[in-house]
């Protein structure tokens, strides 16, 4: 795969990933705890799951190529880990 299809990849992987972390988070968790409706987080938890893990891949797999730093990386790591995170790095580093 060459360098830019393999960003534009993982660009639609962080958009994803962040929205399936947002509707988490703001959709689903509420409608389990205040609505004893749990069956979105079994789906929505499930795809935000997968897409997480591919993004954490993707990064590493990006890491050479995009010639990031590791501070570079690290960051984009724990963007991750924040609602908003994923796209922060799709405007910041792709």
């Amino acid at each position: 795969m060459q360098k830019e299809s393999k960003r534009k990849t993982f660009k639609w992987i962080s958009i994803l990933e962040g929205l399936s972390y947002l509707i988490l988070l703001l959709i689903a968790m509420p409608l389990k705890y205040f609505f004893d409706q749990p069956e979105m987080v079994r789906w929505v938890g499930m795809a935000h799951g997968v897409l997480f893990i591919a993004y954490v891949l993707g990064a590493m797999l990006l890491y050479k190529s995009m010639k990031w730093k590791l501070k570079d990386l690290t960051i984009i790591l724990l963007c991750s880990l924040l609602p908003f995170g994923p796209f922060y790095v799709d405007k910041r580093y792709l």
